[in-house]
């Protein structure tokens, strides 16, 4: 893993006296601060079971002997490909407490990608969850020779024997061995490699990104610090911990002592919520979008009055939310509107996150005001916040203090932003990768003469520090007229329908602006039955002309304020969603362009052909 450091490294100022050097040093801080007898909880059955601290630590030091044992040392690398579970959790602790570099598959992934990364990374073992992850991914693990285990969390019982259950993993440690492996935990330095992040690959391949102990520890703390977490929070996991912000907000509430609790699902998400009632709830723009899609629906297939309704008391949450936002008090007539539409309305929002929520955070993508308002507007507070695998990965967060609608925050501690000359923002801090794992020219690529780390995304910093995104600075496209069109933000407006489930926006080097757009069909076969349309399937809902033109009403409804140049002229319906297994999609869920493009060229080029004819 030698290769040139090319980042321009700042001394980091400690916020605490004490702080662990090291992940493995975080669990152990954790056992000898907190040693909550719940620290982490998984449901079986109709049960959540606990999981101490001093039993997490205890099983991540036996994993870590019985690594040993099969031949894994200190700087090796080890992957997971598994869902959420304490079993992740503890792995990756014994994998820390070793020295071992672990490297995180998602379970998306088609196996030609998961082989891709187990070669790429050398990887030496690989766990799983169970069985029908190894069978549907045999061929890929066989075509990488460096793999000389697999690992299974869910034992079988079939007496495969490519395959070893992870209670066999434990059996087979030297206990003898364990002050040897607590005195080389203690060895682990700051800069040493801890785990190895494939990116989504918007563009190109995936690249592996090498995360120092402490790269992700000072992202840890330092985070942190814009929330008064404590002891007493519970946290709902629902992210995979494969994706670097779900991963660090683990390492964040076990630093601070919570009790976790790992969803069973994304299908049993809503029960969790009810069961566990978290006080804090992390997740991505996608999950909001799809909450409030559901409460609308629900409202419009109650009656048309319940409709209106729902949606007098969104607006009027809206505008309250937008008058708390200027730093101004409600007026006498809004707060009362404001008080009936919470009760109506807002409460029973509340209770679907188990009616104790003190705070939302979102990231991995742009949220939209809209969203942002709205659950404003219902008292639960969504901070967004802003940062990429490589920079561990928060760089800037809105908190319960200080926060901006339309900005991703403030800084964090120890982090620097600067905005280069063409727009695109450069950062420099402790929280900065080391490289891209054997890929030293791309890793000189993404830093600057200077050594700042370039995000690839473009953004303005206000005098008084908040950072607002504007758009990723390779997905800006001209039109053959040579204007420059920013697709994310018209993106966001369009999606501020709550027909529109997910839009694509094309035009490079084309005279104007199109959409490609997947309906939502469960909200629009609500509204069919509604204005007396037959078309019930998608195949149908696409071609049909008044569908289409209900569309184009809804584009031109939400997207206010554009130049001429970016307006929306022509759309195309899409049938099918946009997925991670059909290739448009990363496994965290943003667009990969030039697949689309691929992928509809036809569909594309009529409208373009149609509009020339025109």
């Amino acid at each position: 893993m030698n290769q040139p450091d090319l980042r321009n490294k700042v001394e980091r100022i400690p916020l605490h006296e004490v702080e662990p050097r090291s992940l493995a040093g975080l669990f152990y801080y954790a056992k000898s601060e907190h040693n909550r007898p719940d620290a982490l909880n998984f449901k079986t059955g109709e049960t959540w079971k606990p999981i101490s601290t001093d039993e997490l630590v205890e099983k991540a030091e036996r994993i870590g002997l019985g690594l040993s044992k099969l031949g894994v040392e200190r700087g090796d690398r080890v992957a997971i490909l598994a869902p959420n579970s304490p079993d992740w959790t503890i792995t990756d602790a014994a994998c820390q407490i070793a020295g071992i570099v672990d490297v995180p598959i998602y379970t998306t992934l088609v196996p030609d990608s998961v082989s891709y990364i187990l070669k790429d990374s050398g990887s030496k073992v690989l766990f799983l969850k169970n069985k029908k992850y190894f069978d549907r991914l045999s061929d890929a693990i066989s075509s990488c020779p460096e793999i000389e285990k697999v690992v299974i969390f869910e034992p079988s019982g079939d007496g495969n024997p490519e395959t070893i259950s992870l209670d066999q993993l434990i059996e087979m440690g030297n206990p003898d061995e364990l002050e040897n492996l607590r005195k080389k935990a203690d060895e682990i330095k700051p800069d040493d490699i801890a785990t190895l992040i494939y990116t989504s690959g918007t563009t190109g391949e995936p690249k592996g990104v090498m995360l120092t102990h402490e790269n992700i520890l000072s992202n840890v703390i330092d985070s942190g610090e814009h929330f008064s977490f404590s002891a007493k929070d519970v946290p709902l996991s629902v992210l995979p911990l494969s994706h670097v912000f779900e991963r660090t907000g683990m390492y964040l509430y076990i630093f601070n002592g919570m009790a976790i609790h790992y969803a069973e699902s994304i299908e049993k998400v809503a029960d969790n919520l009810k069961e566990v009632r978290p006080t804090i709830f992390v997740g991505v723009p996608r999950i909001f979008e799809k909450v409030y899609a559901k409460a609308k629906l629900t409202a419009a297939d109650a009656s048309p009055f319940k409709e209106r309704l729902f949606d007098w008391a969104i607006e009027v949450g809206k505008d309250h939310a937008k008058v708390e936002a200027s730093g101004q008090e409600a007026s006498v007539g809004l707060a009362a509107k404001h008080k009936i539409a919470d009760a109506i309305v807002y409460s029973k929002l509340r209770e679907f996150f188990g009616g104790r929520l003190r705070f939302c955070i979102t990231g991995g993508a742009a949220l939209s005001d809209s969203i942002y308002l709205i659950f404003t507007g219902a008292s639960i507070d969504i901070m967004q916040g802003y940062g990429l695998t490589e920079t561990s990965p928060v760089i800037s967060t809105n908190n319960p203090v200080n926060k901006r609608l339309g900005t991703v925050g403030k800084l964090i501690r120890n982090v620097e932003v600067r905005i280069a000359s063409d727009g695109e923002i450069e950062v420099r801090g402790p929280n900065v990768m080391r490289g891209y794992y054997k890929k030293p020219e791309a890793t000189e690529d993404a830093f600057s003469d200077d050594g700042w780390f370039k995000t690839g995304d473009i953004g303005e910093l206000s005098k008084d520090g908040y950072l607002k995104i504007t758009d990723r600075k390779k997905e800006l496209f001209k039109t053959s007229g040579g204007k420059y069109i920013a697709p994310s933000p018209i993106e966001q407006m369009i999606k501020g329908s709550r027909f529109v489930s997910q839009v694509v926006l094309i035009g490079n080097s084309r005279k104007f602006a199109s959409a490609l757009i997947v309906p939502d069909f469960e909200q629009l076969r609500s509204f069919a039955r509604q204005s007396g349309w037959k078309a019930q399937a998608p195949e149908e809902f696409c071609s049909e002309n008044d569908v289409i033109r209900f569309f184009e009403g809804e584009v031109e409804k939400h997207c206010t304020g554009l130049a001429r140049f970016e307006t929306v002229k022509k759309i195309v319906l899409l049938r099918e969603e946009l997925t991670v297994e059909g290739g448009e999609l990363t496994p965290t869920l943003k667009i990969k362009r030039r697949i689309v493009d691929e992928k509809y060229k036809p569909l594309i080029d009529e409208i373009y052909e149609n509009a020339e004819m025109s």
